[in-house]
């Protein structure tokens, strides 16, 4: 497989050639924003190697992990180089995170919150967009770099390229020849990786196509994240392959292209055009049509939802979803935990046990 640049390799040679950084927190915000300001977003999602303790003396014990090992990072000086922290209103917790960031980090740091619209009607296009109006306006005064549009247009349609490509790579994972933990490796690296970087690698994968082993049980994974990323050589281990996600760092980001001319307004259509995501008020009946249909196109043999312990959206979802599976005659499978927890015995005896079921 080639070769992808890890993050501290990526950070160092976007600082390197002038450039900074932002943190940023899950899950949807405008990248082609920061890049037209040189800003490099990073996204931070925990990270799961993290000491919790820090955290926890200022967040509830059930507040997700995600949150806890985020802030624990923080108070750690993990993200003291980078110029500013970016906390999207994805949930309660994150909106919780994002107050605490301004009491906990210094001033000389500072601290972006985007409010995301539930809905999709054109007045939750023009609130997104007025967010990015605003949130361009903060960047450009903590970088002292002006609002260049021209220059936003021209970083938007290179997102949009690579997002073009995201989506052939899932059209295509069927004929590469990646396993799971690679594939999700290349894909998770755009949490990180500049559009133009990720989009050659990306390239040069798709161009040369190998010979793809079918496993025995064809899955759909869904969920917030899939750390620890062991999980999918555990998953193969056991003849089992995932040949679609609902992830939200994964499939539900797969955006469509914007068709404003507007950059602020393209930025907010390609957003709220993401898959439907419990973090961004779709309906659970949109959320199961999506499975539903995965499963079919696919030819999967089931779902397994893969959820962090304490996370509102996805588990008030969760029941309903895996009625609605049963109903259409679609084995599922809940398991739940911490992203800084390894996948045990007990969770893997539990995959065995559903995959035997599946025959």
């Amino acid at each position: 497989m080639t070769k992808i640049p890890s993050r501290s390799e990526t950070i160092r040679e976007f600082t390197a050639a002038g450039g900074d950084i932002a943190a940023v927190l899950p899950i949807h915000y405008p990248r082609a924003l920061f890049r037209a300001f040189n800003l490099l977003p990073v996204e931070v999602w925990g990270p799961p190697k993290a000491d919790r303790s820090q955290g926890s003396a200022h967040i509830q014990n059930y507040v997700c992990s995600i949150v806890h090992q985020s802030l624990s990072f923080i108070k750690q000086g993990g993200l003291d180089t980078v110029k500013c922290i970016c906390v999207p209103h994805t949930c309660d917790s994150l909106q919780g995170l994002g107050s605490l960031l301004i009491d906990f980090v210094p001033e000389s740091q500072a601290i972006l919150t985007i409010y995301l619209p539930r809905a999709q009607r054109q007045s939750d296009h023009e609130f997104l967009a007025n967010e990015f109006r605003k949130l361009s306006g903060k960047l450009s005064d903590l970088t002292g770099i002006p609002l260049d549009e021209s220059q936003l247009m021209q970083q938007i349609l290179q997102e949009e390229s690579a997002n073009k490509i995201l989506d052939e790579l899932y059209q295509n994972k069927y004929r590469l020849e990646l396993n799971d933990s690679e594939f999700y490796t290349l894909i998770r690296s755009q949490e990180f990786l500049p559009a133009e970087k990720f989009s050659s690698i990306a390239k040069e994968i798709l161009a040369k196509p190998g010979r793809h082993k079918s496993a025995k049980y064809p899955l759909i994974l869904s969920g917030i994240v899939p750390e620890p990323m062991a999980l999918f050589q555990i998953l193969n281990d056991l003849d089992a392959e995932i040949v679609e996600d609902d992830f939200a760092c994964c499939g539900r980001r797969r955006y469509k292209h914007g068709v404003s001319e507007d950059p602020f307004t393209r930025m907010a259509e390609s957003i709220l055009s993401s898959p439907a995501d419990s973090t961004r008020g779709h309906s659970i009946k949109e959320r199961a049509d999506i499975l539903i249909k995965k499963v079919k196109d696919t030819k999967a043999k089931g779902v397994l939802f893969y959820d962090i312990n304490f996370c509102e959206p996805e588990l008030f979802d969760l029941p309903i979803l895996k009625k609605t599976l049963k109903e259409e005659g679609i084995p599922s499978l809940a398991l739940l935990t911490d992203i800084s927890d390894p996948v045990n015995h007990q969770m893997q005896t539990r995959m065995e046990a559903f995959l035997e079921l599946l025959d």
